[in-house]
This record gives structure tokens, sequence and C-alpha cells, in this order.
């Protein structure tokens, strides 16, 4: 029997792992760079640490998973909104809100490009390469000797000194179309403080005052938010600071983490919440493929390729041969000798006496029986079923005591008369 099918699904199942392996090295080369730092995920690059931290820490936090269009219209509005780094950017209208909020006084944490809150204060959050520097990270001046806070992957740099290469005009006609379409224009110029800088003196950690007391945090790196650098580093004594609301009018209330642009919104499914995973996880990858293999085994296996085999016709015995058959087992068997066996039972229970008893009870009962029977007749059948018990020969002999047997009763039976007329 060929073994080629079976080797196949071998082969194909050991691609399906090698495969899931490759995919499972890969995410997680690809989140050593970052993934979403969100504060529903326990992972390295989520964000959930430094949330718990806040609950631990007496903190009134929660997640915020609705757009943020009705920002300054809720009866309670955020002490301090957080936007981490979210991978969906802020519409124009949700800008418009954020900026409303910072002019009544609200407070805002951005970090990275903040989904365009950046960008709206006039900054940008850039890469922190610099020309005759190896590697893709900055050292930082420490703030505080006691602490040792970590290189940062990313720093600020003001937004119209990317628009430094076009002409004076060109450049404040850009920043004024920025500003009518992303409703930032209602930003007075702040009061800058740089909280944290390189050691090269770019700004990392800037913080601006507004007139009316908001107050917008912009923080280049989101790593100093993820569980990682919480778990790890110095940073939770130095940022826990910054996200704490100042004693101002909303100094007492909640601080809210963005996480409708995290992908966190409400309205999804849980169908879709599983194709997600299976979409995006090494593990998930891995079940959808080892679910491909069982498919294709089970294809495999429920189709016949090629003509149908030929087979030996087996032919099913007569009744007659069946009888034969069992005639011929019987006879091979010792069958005579039980056939008489119970022809003497018979009898035996016909006159009243129960019980099974052995064959050399047998020949003693008979012989009892002759010396009884009164007639010569009787004493005779009698005999030749003795003959037939202890005599070789062959199924002749079940016919001498069926015979036999017959005589005896009908010399044993009442006799009845017939009435005279």
């Amino acid at each position: 029997m060929s073994r080629r099918p079976e080797l196949a699904l071998v082969a194909l199942f050991a691609l399906a792992v090698a495969a899931a392996t490759v995919a499972g090295l890969r995410n997680a080369l690809s989140g050593a760079e970052g993934g979403t730092p969100s504060a529903f995920l326990p992972g390295p690059d989520g964000a959930k640490a430094v949330y718990e931290v806040l609950q631990h820490l007496g903190r009134p936090v929660e997640r915020r998973r609705t757009p943020l269009y009705d920002l300054t219209r809720v009866r309670r509005p955020p002490a301090l909104l957080v936007v981490i780094d979210p991978p969906d950017d802020l519409t124009a209208a949700e800008l418009e809100q954020v900026v409303r909020y910072v002019r009544s006084g609200g407070e805002v944490l951005a970090a990275g490009d903040g989904g365009g809150i950046t960008h709206c204060t006039g900054w940008d959050a850039h890469p922190a390469f610099l020309k005759g520097y190896a590697g893709d990270s900055q050292p930082v001046q420490q703030p505080v000797s006691a602490l040792e806070l970590p290189p940062v992957t990313a720093v600020l740099r003001p937004l119209d000194s990317l628009l430094a290469v076009q002409g004076h005009d060109s450049r404040r006609r850009v920043r004024r179309n920025l500003d009518r379409e992303s409703g930032c224009g209602g930003l007075a110029v702040p009061t800058e403080d740089t909280l944290l800088r390189t050691e090269h003196g770019k700004p990392v950690i800037l913080r601006l005052r507004y007139p009316g007391g908001g107050l917008v945090t912009l923080a280049a790196d989101p790593g100093y938010f993820r569980n990682r650098a919480w778990r790890t580093t110095d940073v939770p004594p130095f940022m826990v600071p910054l996200l704490t609301p100042g004693t101002g009018g909303r100094g007492r209330g909640r601080v809210t983490w963005d996480e409708y642009h995290q992908g966190f919104g409400r309205g999804g499914s849980l169908e879709g919440a599983v194709l997600d995973w299976l979409a995006r996880t090494p593990a998930g990858w891995a079940l959808l493929q080892l679910g491909a293999v069982a498919l294709v085994a089970l294809a495999v296996a429920a189709i016949r390729f090629g003509p149908a085999r030929s087979v030996i016709d087996r032919r099913r015995r007569s009744p007659l041969e069946h009888v034969e058959a069992l005639a011929v087992s019987l006879q091979g068997a010792g069958g005579v000798d039980t056939a008489v066996a119970l022809i003497v039972a018979g009898l035996r229970r016909r006159l009243g006496r129960a019980g099974i008893v052995q064959p050399d009870e047998q020949r003693a009962w008979l012989g009892a029986l002759e010396l009884a029977l009164p007639t010569t007749r009787a004493r005779d059948a009698v005999r030749r079923l003795q003959q037939a018990q202890t005599q070789p020969g062959g199924a002749e002999r079940v016919l001498v005591a069926a015979q036999a047997l017959e005589d005896v009763w009908e010399e044993l039976r009442p006799q009845t008369t017939r009435a005279g007329s």
C-alpha cells in the first residue's frame, strides 16, 4: 500500500508549523519597534501597566471608547485627556473639540503624533536620527540625578521648520490652510516649557500653557508610555506627575484615556474580534493554517481517485449448505452421544423425574427402570435404549434411541377403552 498521501500530509503539516513560527518571529521583531500603546493591552508594547499604576495610586481614570465630538458638551469634562500615538487620526471636528477643550482650561497629554494633536499645536514628532551619530535613539539629559531615563527614539521640532524650504508667503499659506481644515486656528500662542531634552538639546517633552489655563503636554516618544519602559526603567516616577491633572478647576476630575482611536471603539462584534485576532497574532495564523491542513486532509480522504479496485467475489451459502455444515460439525464434535443423552433425559422428565444427571446415573436409572417395568415389550425397549447409549455407532443410534423411547412410553401410558354402545 502506498504511503504517499500520509507523507504529503505530514510535509504539509510541517510546512504550516514552520510558517506559523516564521510569522510569530516576524511579529515579535515588529513588536520591538512598537505596537499599539493601548491601555487595554498587557503586552510589552501596550499601556495597561500605566493605567493600572494610576489606579493603584488612587487617580480617577477611565477608558473612553467613543469619538471626541462631545468632549466639551458633556456634563463633566475630563480633567486630563490622554492620547497616546493612536493609529487612527482625529477628525477635523474632533480636533476642533480638543481646541475648545484646551481654551476652556482643559489639559491634554499627546504622545507621538497624538492623532493630529501634536501638529495642531505647531509641533512634529520626528525620528531621532542625527547626521554623524550612530543608532536610532538618543540619550537624554537626566532631569533628576536619582533617575536614569532611557534613550528616546523621537524628538520634537517646530512644524514651521518643515516648511522652511518654501518661501515665506507659501509657508504662511500652507499654515493657514492647515488651521482652517483642522480647526486648530483657535489656539493662541502658548508659553513653552521644556521638561525633557536630548543631550544634543532637542526637545523631547514640552508643556504648552495657553491663556485661560489650558495645558498641552507633548511627548515625542510614545515608548515612555509602554509597559516595557514602566517595568524595566525609571520612567514611572518621572511620568506620573505628567499624568496627574493640575490643581485648576478640573484638577479633581478624571484622567480619560482615548481608546476609540486605538481601535477599541464600541460597536464591534465578537466575530470581528475573533477574525482580527486570527489575522494579527501568530497563534491565530497557526490555527488558520492548521484548519487549512485539516480541510485538505479531509478532501483527500473523502475523494477516491482512479477506478474502483477489483475484489474477490464471495457468494453466501445456501440454507441447505448451512444445515449440512452444522450436521458435519455436530457429528465431529460427538453430537450423537449428546442426542442420545437428551432422549434419555426426555424420558426421565416424562416419568416425573426432574433434574439433570450424569451419563453414569442415566445408565443406573435405565437399569432400575428395566426391572420395574411390567411387560416384556417395555423391558426390551429399555434394553435397546441402553444399547444405543453404550454401544458405538453413527447416526442410526439416535434413531434406535428415539424408537425405543416411543415404545417405552406407549407401554407405560395408561390404556383407554372405548365406551360400549
